[in-house]
């Protein structure tokens, strides 16, 4: 409940939690630190590197694998402070993390580990928008947006949702990043494919995926990982937090069922990387809903965020003629603007504040979400014309691509046989 309350008012929590350290809070923070740091270089890196082609497959997994040490380095840097520093539009006043010590705390639990357990958040958001932009993007101007992009784009989002930015919060409710990762890592991504261009060979040859045996192990892993996202959320060990496990597994489990079933009506077959992708779109889903629905509203959620997700990547994506080459705005992008609104109406009655007003709130998210693509598309655009400027082009060259980049751009093969 402290969680929900805080997200309801805007109000960073450690600004309103005791100055008592917790050993139990940090353990459990400390632990779901690490649950969330496996997504991106393991589980994401899995994922994405099991649904690309064979001959890029090196590449996409490196995508991942560096967004998870550029973002590190420059989270750490500046991003923390654009987020959680004081201020109202932007945070400031903590560059190179001046004045947090091993003794500064963050609600029950150190600072560090707060800053640590956000990182990880700030890494997986650019990663999930590389799905994107595989196989035709340089690596250069990737790492160089991946940095750019968590300063300019990611850091302002968080902190108008979780960092203090009363003026551009609208009382959204967004637990463990809805909008601050999914819809706006989503959008990011649709952005840069626009200006990308679609793949050379793209509708002309059948392209399929290097590994549905990846792609399932990296599914699992982010599973096993979002309970750090999502319950870690609460930044403390209780009720809360287990809630918001609970309803994790609940929703990730519908969506696979909801993804198979669709796909069996549409196709009359029930794929692995169906099933796979149906996990992560109901993950998708109850992420900004976790700390405040019950077992009722996550069944409901993760089955509406299988389906769209299956339609989205079956339908809709054919009608739009974008090269989102591994679908991050149709399954993150697209199901997280469901699961933000599902959250105003799917909250369980314990958790449901005095005086509840639904529309209210759906108007709320409505709000945020409209800024979320606004300001994530613009700011998107620019970072990366910067980044393609400073790197000489941003898309790599036809034998490049015809090629392939793990043998032209780091000189090596997904398997040595």
């Amino acid at each position: 409940m402290k969680r929900f309350l805080l997200g309801m008012l805007a109000v960073p929590s450690f600004v309103l939690a005791e100055d008592v350290l917790s050993s139990g809070d940090t353990a459990w923070m400390l632990v779901a630190t690490a649950f969330v740091m496996l997504m991106t270089p393991a589980g994401l890196a899995l994922f994405y590197g099991g649904l690309t082609r064979s001959k890029n497959v090196l590449n996409t997994i490196g995508m991942s694998l560096g967004a998870y040490a550029i973002g590190t380095l420059v989270w750490v840097l500046v991003g923390y402070s654009v987020a959680f520093g004081e201020g109202d539009i932007i945070g400031s006043g903590k560059l190179l993390l001046s004045g947090i010590t091993s003794e500064t705390l963050s609600g029950t639990i150190p600072e560090l580990l707060f800053v640590a357990f956000q990182g990880t958040f700030a890494a997986i958001a650019v990663a999930i928008a590389s799905g994107s932009m595989i196989e035709r993007v340089k690596f250069s101007t990737y790492i160089l947006f991946a940095a750019l992009w968590i300063i300019v784009v990611y850091a302002p989002v968080t902190h108008w949702a979780w960092g203090g930015g009363e003026t551009l919060n609208f009382g959204e409710m967004d637990f463990a990043g809805g909008t601050v990762v999914h819809l706006n890592a989503g959008v990011a991504g649709l952005v840069v494919a626009l200006i990308l261009g679609r793949r050379r060979d793209y509708g002309k040859v059948a392209i399929k995926p290097f590994s549905p045996v990846l792609v399932a192990l990296g599914a699992a892993l982010l599973w096993f990982g979002w309970f750090g996202f999502n319950a870690g959320s609460e930044l403390a060990a209780d009720g809360v937090a287990a809630s918001a496990f609970l309803v994790t597994n609940v929703a990730a489990a519908l969506g696979v069922i909801g993804w198979i079933i669709a796909e069996w009506f549409v196709y009359k077959k029930a794929t692995i990387v169906g099933g796979a992708s149906g996990a992560v779109a109901g993950l998708v889903a109850i992420t900004p809903a976790s700390g405040s629905a019950g077992v009722e509203g996550a069944i409901i959620i993760g089955l509406v965020g299988g389906i769209l997700g299956f339609f989205a990547v079956a339908k809709l994506k054919n009608m739009f003629k974008v090269d989102d080459s591994l679908d991050a705005f149709w399954i993150h992008g697209l199901v997280g603007i469901w699961g933000s609104i599902a959250t105003a109406i799917f909250i369980a009655p314990y958790a449901m504040p005095e005086a509840y007003d639904m529309v209210s709130q759906l108007v709320s998210q409505f709000k945020a979400i409209g800024l979320t693509i606004v300001y994530s598309a613009i700011a998107t655009a620019a970072v990366y014309f910067l980044a393609s400027m400073l790197t000489g082009g941003g898309r790599v060259d036809d034998e490049s691509e015809t090629r392939g980049l793990d043998e032209t751009v780091h000189g090596e093969k997904a398997l040595n046989l």
